[in-house]
């Protein structure tokens, strides 16, 4: 997880739009010219982009820059401050890099410009988990802010989502995983089976979660309801009574000694749990990865409730326009176009377009990150590393088992508001 600052060359924006490439975005504009790369090398443009830093990612920035001839300035954020950017700093940003949670509470804002569909290369490849929160045609959809439900708007100058699918979407899905618990089973002693297994008095100071409050809730709601101790209508939308509730317990368990830590960053996680401080935890999947790739036991344990989700993608600022516009839907047709998809899918989460990111993945690594299948071979980082000894066997199973389990995504309720403060309570107390 990695934030890069590039410094833009050649000429200014403003003149790159006051010269050719404003006539080289009319030409993009209207499909006469094909040659990407060359237009965006002999025109220089840069895009700002911010988001979290689980995908803002040097190597993409370098990668892009490579095949695109597009500079890219990310700017890596924690959640929270993505959102808040995304809405009091519109001008700061060409690319809103969020989650759809975040989205919930950007673009009622109108800072992020609906997107045209057709101009979408891999439009038809986007899984239809983003389309309409199935992953197959018998799936239940899951509590939360599933991001079909904030995926659509009616037309380009809508401020509400759309109940369906249109030819208006908010942003394009680029990244999403399937969350749980991580464990070290060379600490835990026993088996876990249990989101409510964080509450075991056995590890007692020595479990956390982490330190988002819309997220946080959630993995809050999913150790409550396996515990016993309420039964949800919503998950994702809880009322006052049930948000009370929720975290009266919390604080109860805190005061109790039973969290040693709440973190908001990958980098906490990962130490925490390779230190031996934590031995169960809140998790992503790259970041058991990490902890394994120290040669330290480290396990993303499937639990018989289910996982908390979650999906990001990539929005157009509204102020975009002309030639900045163009280069900014031929970034995210590239980023759709499979080399990104078989890096993110590398890294443990997944790609929206899986039928691209498999071109740019051997046989064996589709075998293991996707079709849960054991490594033939030692499975590699994008950098390299070993991840995996052959005849490792993906935590979880297959992408079909840990997205087909699905019990809620990250979301924003109706009691946003009061939801926070509760939650920074909880935090303080």
């Amino acid at each position: 997880m990695s934030e890069k600052t590039t410094k833009p060359s050649g000429i200014s924006r403003r003149s790159l739009l006051k010269t050719g490439a404003a006539a080289a975005g009319a030409a993009l504009g209207s499909g006469a010219i094909t040659g990407f790369p060359t237009i965006w090398a002999q025109n220089p443009i840069t895009l700002r982009q911010i988001g979290t830093g689980v995908s803002n990612i040097n190597a993409i920035a370098q990668k892009c820059k490579e095949d695109l001839g597009i500079t890219l300035e990310m700017t890596a954020l924690d959640s929270d401050s993505a959102a808040q950017r995304a809405v009091t700093q519109p001008n700061s940003y060409d690319i809103a890099d969020i989650e759809y949670w975040i989205l919930k509470k950007v673009f009622p804002a109108g800072v992020i410009q609906p997107m045209d569909t057709k101009k979408l290369t891999y439009y038809d490849k986007i899984v239809p988990l983003f389309k309409n929160g199935k992953l197959t045609p018998d799936s239940v959809i899951a509590q939360g802010t599933a991001p079909h439900t904030v995926g659509y708007v009616e037309s380009k100058d809508a401020k509400t989502f759309a109940k369906g699918e249109t030819e208006w979407f908010t942003m394009v899905p680029t990244i999403y995983n399937a969350d749980t618990l991580g464990i070290r089973p060379d600490l835990v002693g026993r088996d876990i089976t249990t989101w409510a297994d964080i509450l075991d008095p056995a590890f007692k100071g020595k479990t956390s979660i982490l330190n988002i409050p819309s997220i946080g809730i959630m993995d809050a709601a999913m150790i409550m309801e396996a515990a016993g101790e309420i039964k949800y209508a919503d998950k994702g939308n809880m009322t006052k009574a049930e948000i009370d509730k929720t975290i009266d317990f919390m604080i109860k368990v805190k005061q109790d000694g039973q969290f040693r830590a709440f973190w908001k960053s990958f980098d906490e996680s990962v130490n925490l749990m390779a230190s031996g401080e934590v031995v169960i935890q809140s998790m992503w999947s790259p970041a058991v990865a990490a902890v394994r790739s120290k040669g330290i036991a480290c396990k993303y344990q499937p639990l018989k409730e289910g996982y908390r989700s979650w999906g990001g993608g990539l929005g157009l600022a509204a102020h975009l326009s002309g030639a900045q516009l163009d280069a900014a839907y031929e970034y995210i047709n590239w980023y759709t176009s499979g080399w990104v998809g078989g890096y993110l899918n590398r890294q443990g989460y997944y790609s929206a377009c899986m039928d691209t990111a498999k071109q740019y993945m051997s046989e064996d690594e589709w075998g293991y990150w996707i079709e849960g299948k054991a490594a033939q071979g030692d499975i590699l980082s994008p950098e390299g590393k070993i991840m995996e000894k052959a005849g490792a066997i993906r935590d979880g199973g297959s992408f079909l088992e840990r997205m087909g389990h699905v019990a809620c995504w990250n979301s924003v309720m109706d009691e946003d508001r009061y939801m926070v403060r509760r939650w920074n309570e909880f935090i303080a107390s």
